[in-house]
């Protein structure tokens, strides 16, 4: 189970960004919507909200879909559950990318490239980013949950299942290891660096490949030790 386990860490790291690269984005996007200014961190509410939709809509609509091809109780198994939130994650970083290189080219074109200003393009962009962030979980966390509870020996599976929440802080720790490594090898001979302080200098979009390039690497790894695992027998 241990490389199962192992591969949920990078989705962490994804989801670590709600609440650090996601902000910084946020923070040089228009945040006005007529008088009044959105607090970038208030967008994480769409992460939520996507839970909650993303739950219905899995057991209204998903799961009793899947179950008539499947013929599983529950539809989809806990390792099709976690690839396909494994796989939102991809989505997540390659629309926070999208929406970053947008920003840049309005910045480019609007000559604010050496301005540390907001660029006028709207904080509502990141939506998506969010959206699909809150659906991973539904997918990734819970299906892990519902894995570690499963198959870990009897004697043990409270262990495990508590085992398996400690690749969210493993998940965060990974995302300032990459970000510090990020800015020390993009910053050498004195260059601005991919995250400088004026975003509108850096290619904040280029973290965010790397980190869906991460994500991607992931997934493929993922798929090989799902296809060799080994569901044990009920006992």
């Amino acid at each position: 189970m241990f490389p199962i386990w192992a591969t949920t860490i990078v989705f962490s790291a994804v989801y670590s960004q709600n609440s650090s690269m996601f902000l910084e984005q946020g923070m040089v996007l228009d945040r006005r919507i007529g008088s009044f200014s959105i607090p970038p961190a208030s967008l994480s509410t769409f992460d939520v909200i996507s839970v909650l939709i993303g739950v219905l809509v899995y057991d209204k609509i998903l799961v009793p879909v899947a179950r008539r091809f499947s013929n599983k109780e529950r539809g989809f198994t806990e390792l099709q559950r976690m690839g396909i939130g494994l796989f939102m994650s991809i989505l997540a970083m390659v629309s926070a990318a999208l929406v970053e290189i947008k920003r840049l080219e309005i910045a480019r074109e609007l000559n604010l490239t050496h301005e540390k200003v907001e660029v006028p393009m709207s904080i509502l962009w990141q939506i998506p980013q969010y959206a699909f962030v809150g659906t991973g979980i539904v997918f990734t966390y819970i299906g892990q949950l519902e894995f570690f509870y499963d198959q870990s020996p009897d004697a043990i599976r409270s262990l495990c299942t508590a085992f398996a929440l400690v690749t969210v802080s493993l998940g965060s720790y990974l995302s300032s290891l990459i970000l510090t490594l990020v800015s020390y090898f993009t910053t050498l001979g004195g260059q601005t660096g991919w995250i400088p302080d004026n975003l509108n200098e850096g290619h904040l979009d280029w973290f965010f490949w790397l980190i869906a390039g991460v994500s991607l690497i992931n997934l493929v790894i993922y798929v090989c030790c799902a296809f060799r695992y080994k569901y044990k027998k009920a006992s």
